[in-house]
């Protein structure tokens, strides 16, 4: 659709950028944080520990000024349960408390809306030892860790996301170092989506408890969101990319906004014989839920072309790269595509096809919680990160959002990834995506210094601009 006339963004559009705790707080056992997943899983070989990260926990006040600076109007950023109840249930460390209290008020001091994500991958590891989501206590201990933040923080946080990616858990758990199968589990399938469906249940409460605790607060999932082309016209092709958008994708938003399986993934795990057992009140715990909006990650879409049986998943496939399941689908190479340097393909276009595919599905607001381009960056003698490769991606990826909204879709901010470069899940500190450098390399930590590349004076005047100037 071409439009003679683009309608602006929104006035009051919340602009701004994501991180999350154990990427960038660092400080991984200070003042009586207690060990997340994350802290004692075996990072991939030449990548760093999540000790010191970029240092945020002892840095905040500095990096929140840059973002001020920046004139972000959000900032999204995730509490470690850890941080909060060391052991995951029980006792609250009102060190974590007083911690997350400052970044909040920090936030508020320079006019900055908090955008709290209140699960970012990283569930304790004393809660690991009981079974993580396998548990279905999980459920009560995510109530209770919701309870404890509601209290805590409501009065000033207006915005929550309840999961991040939680497909992404669910898909690519063993990669991201989050899923627990247990030793001599004999479906590994129906135990993934058993875990899967305590989290869905544990969100649909959480979400419900927010609207009973914080009738003024607005909350959202935030899923990893990927629109799937079939590889050709082929009508093969077509069902396969509707197999796989709907395990992928529409699990999850159809459970969030609506509170029930989809149908497609329904008949998958029937297939699979790993269909989830539910627990008593479980159905109607899910449709409580009730989202105030939609929270998404958005790097690229996926292309899939029919199954031939031959495949396997590969259980080192990270979340972008093309995947394939015996008799549902086979992933497929987009030709028509560039890539990071790190192998993902760049479609900002699908983004807006993305966008318009869930407003259409869902007719619920939308922020874009996470958007970026990992890369090498450089730290040039005098101080500067000629980033412009960061800065064309953001440039058409805003431009698509623009257009997203002209065609009606309900757009209510922005927040690539990530407000100040942090520990990549899967390739350490080289893979950078800040609009901030920091000054440290894989293993030496160096000064820890910040530096304002290029996108970040960019992204400045996009804001000030409210996205209308997005010339260099």
């Amino acid at each position: 659709m071409l439009h003679k006339t683009l309608k602006p963004f929104p006035k009051d559009f919340l602009w701004g950028a994501s991180t999350s705790a154990y990427q960038v707080e660092g400080a991984s056992l200070e003042d009586g944080k207690g060990p997340s997943c994350q802290d004692v899983k075996v990072v991939p070989e030449g990548t760093s520990d999540l000790k010191v990260c970029a240092d945020q926990y002892h840095r905040y006040k500095e990096d929140i000024a840059l973002m001020a600076e920046m004139g972000f109007k959000t900032y999204r950023f995730s509490i470690s349960w850890s941080r909060i109840i060391p052991e995951g249930t029980g006792a609250v460390n009102p060190k974590g408390i007083e911690y997350y209290n400052n970044v909040i008020n920090e936030c508020l001091k320079y006019g900055i809306e908090p955008l709290v994500t209140m699960f970012h991958f990283d569930m304790p590891a004393a809660l690991d030892e009981r079974g993580s989501w396998g548990n279905r206590d999980s459920i009560d201990w995510f109530l209770n860790f919701a309870k404890v933040m509601f209290e805590n923080f409501g009065d000033r946080v207006k915005y929550w996301l309840t999961i991040n990616e939680q497909n992404m858990l669910t898909l690519v758990g063993p990669v991201i170092g989050t899923l627990m199968i247990p030793e001599g589990c004999t479906n590994v399938l129906k135990e993934t989506y058993q875990q899967n469906h305590h989290m869905l249940v544990a969100q649909a409460k959480a979400m419900a408890l927010c609207h009973e605790m914080l009738p003024g607060a607005k909350i959202g999932p935030a899923p990893n969101i990927s629109l799937v082309y079939p590889a050709s016209c082929k009508p093969e092709d077509v069902l396969a990319a509707q197999n796989y958008n709907a395990i992928r994708n529409w699990l999850y938003l159809d459970m969030a906004v609506y509170g029930v399986y989809n149908n497609l993934v329904w008949a998958y795990l029937e297939e699979n014989d790993a269909c989830p057992e539910f627990g008593e009140g479980d159905e109607e715990a899910l449709k409580s839920g009730h989202p105030d909006f939609i929270g998404f990650n958005y790097y690229n879409t996926a292309t899939v072309e029919a199954s031939d049986g031959t495949e396997k998943l590969d259980p080192g496939a990270d979340q972008q790269t093309a995947r394939g399941e015996k008799g549902v689908y086979r992933g497929y190479k987009n030709p028509n595509l560039p890539t990071t340097e790190f192998g993902w393909e760049i479609d900002p276009m699908g983004f807006r096809a993305t966008i318009r595919e869930m407003y259409s599905r869902y007719r619920l607001p939308m922020i874009v919680t996470e958007n970026g381009l990992g890369a090498y960056d450089t730290l040039t003698e005098d101080g500067k990160v000629h980033d412009q490769y960061r800065i064309e991606y953001l440039r058409k990826h805003i431009e698509q959002i623009h257009l997203a909204i002209s065609d009606g879709a309900e757009m209510m901010g922005y927040c690539p990834w990530s407000a100040i470069d942090l520990i990549s899940t899967h390739e350490g500190m080289v893979k950078r995506y800040g609009f901030i450098y920091v000054d440290r390399d894989e293993f030496d930590l160096k000064t820890l210094d910040r530096y304002k590349k290029d996108s970040f004076y960019w992204y400045k005047k996009v804001i000030a601009s409210n996205g209308e100037d997005l010339t260099d």
